[in-house]
């Protein structure tokens, strides 16, 4: 199904929408829908050229996101609004009714991605949410890393889904099972009117009446007495306070009995304590009563009488009913962005609904397949950007294995040239310098002429064009 008629709504309250290319432009000319107010909601819909019916084929739901800022908090996903004659997208608001939401949110420490779609009650006629499971998967990186991911919903007639990032599967289940409440209710739920009996015993265990608390317990001895193989200091002076008003203090020129109250001189240290152990009244430490056995219980039984865990009988479920296609939703006349977030410059591309899982292949292949996919190399390059120790254990892994190889396949290696004496395997022992082999030594030419000569330098090889080392690439893209 083709969109047209896109409706941006225009209201003081709302945010802006522009259509331009990424920050990271990955393909020339490729432009997006971009959320430009932070901390505003955003709203933008438009009408599909077919209104879809949920019948025999299944649905494709795909379009990509890219946070291009990242995101601290907000949403960025799409609503498929049910087809109805009173459907007005430009009162588009979050009252409008939609079949299906799907897509990434974010807010706080909680990563989600969310599929949740409207399913009809028979019996009321009235519509309840209905929610996917959340993926089991590390979200984290698709909301942080700031390049575009694809997001792709696939819907079919047997009532199963699955969800997909990027082309890999990261959820998939059944409507009828996997859904939160789920689609349909249970045949008998718990009678609301049945109490519990009064005399109904449900204490698994009970404290033993035979047993009696001894006559020697005392209750109200305290768990702390002072201690009393503790005396008083001598030079303890309890008739003088430690602290003193400051005789020399005096209250400020401002102060104001009538406004700020009776004013007090400040408390320093009592100068009549300067040579005693102590001032005030003293008090001996407090260590453990031996005497103390807190409150008394009686050990605890098995209850004799006990009658299990009371549960309220089961009746039929009034609202109970049976929807074994639940894949048969609202038709969908219109798809639309309704949205807030505390982050600017999302953007949204190449947005799909149909009803043909071949033609999403072909599409995804020319629009997402356009874009370059990192290899094994390049992945886990970028994994040591988060994770530096990773080199360490790259060198490791490939570097050890490459020394042992050599070592092992090639043990008698000489090295050097055969005629001279430096001609040696690696398991030789060491060879002493030859003395007449200096480094720098001076002999005669055919003409009587001296040439120094020295250590052979090596040649500096021959510079490369740039011709040489560019890698050209040909990119093909639909807009």
């Amino acid at each position: 199904n083709k969109a047209r008629g896109i409706v941006l709504l225009s209201c003081s309250s709302l945010g802006e929408w522009v259509i331009e290319e990424p920050k990271n432009q990955a393909i020339p000319g490729n432009k997006g829908l971009v959320l430009k107010s932070p901390g505003r909601h955003h709203a933008i819909a438009a009408y599909l050229s077919t209104v879809y019916h949920f019948r025999d084929k299944p649905l494709c739901l795909q379009y990509e996101v890219h946070f291009q800022k990242g995101i601290s908090c907000g949403g960025a996903y799409i609503k498929l609004l049910s087809h109805s004659d009173d459907l007005r997208l430009s009162q588009f608001s979050h009252t409008t009714p939609y079949t299906i939401m799907f897509g990434p949110d974010k807010c706080g420490s909680n990563y989600k991605v969310h599929f949740i779609f409207r399913h009809r009650n028979p019996l009321t006629g009235t519509y309840e949410e209905k929610h996917a499971r959340q993926p089991e998967v590390d979200l984290t990186d698709y909301f942080k890393d700031r390049n575009p991911h694809l997001y792709t919903l696939n819907l079919h007639p047997d009532n199963t889904f699955e969800i997909l990032i990027d082309q890999k599967q990261v959820q998939k289940g059944s409507l009828l099972k996997d859904m939160d409440p789920p689609v349909v209710p249970p045949r008998e739920i718990e009678d609301p009117k049945d109490k519990k009996p009064p005399e109904w015993d449900d204490r698994r265990r009970i404290p033993d009446p035979t047993v009696a608390k001894p006559h020697d317990w005392d209750e109200e001895a305290p768990q702390l007495i002072a201690d009393p193989t503790v005396q008083r200091p001598e030079g303890w002076m309890e008739e003088e306070e430690p602290f003193v008003p400051d005789p020399e203090a005096q209250p400020p020129h401002d102060w104001s009995v009538e406004m700020d109250g009776e004013w007090e001189a400040p408390l320093i240290a009592n100068p009549a304590c300067a040579e005693a152990t102590g001032c005030g009244p003293w008090k001996p430490p407090m260590v453990p009563n031996p005497a103390y056995r807190g409150k008394w219980k009686a050990p605890m039984i098995d209850n004799p009488s006990y009658q299990g865990k009371w549960q309220p009988r089961m009746i039929s479920n009034p609202a109970y009913f049976e929807d074994r296609q639940p894949f048969r939703m609202s038709p969908v006349g219109a798809v639309g962005f309704e949205l807030w977030s505390l982050t600017e410059d999302v953007l949204f591309d190449n947005i799909l609904l149909c009803d043909d899982l071949e033609m999403a292949r072909h599409w995804t292949e020319d629009t997402w397949g356009q874009r370059k996919t990192p290899g094994i190399l390049e992945r886990l390059l970028l994994a040591t950007t988060k994770r530096p120790w990773l080199w360490g254990l790259y060198v490791f892994t490939v570097g050890l294995p490459v020394i042992l190889f050599v070592s092992l396949m090639w043990p008698e290696k000489r090295f050097g040239p055969p005629d001279e004496d430096y001609y040696y395997k690696k398991s030789d022992e060491p060879q002493p310098d030859s003395p007449q082999d200096p480094e720098d030594h001076t002999t005669l030419n055919d003409n009587g002429v001296k040439i120094k000569s020295g250590p052979r330098k090596r040649e500096p090889k021959k510079a490369q064009k740039k011709s040489d080392l560019e890698l050209k690439v040909i990119t093909y893209f639909e807009g």
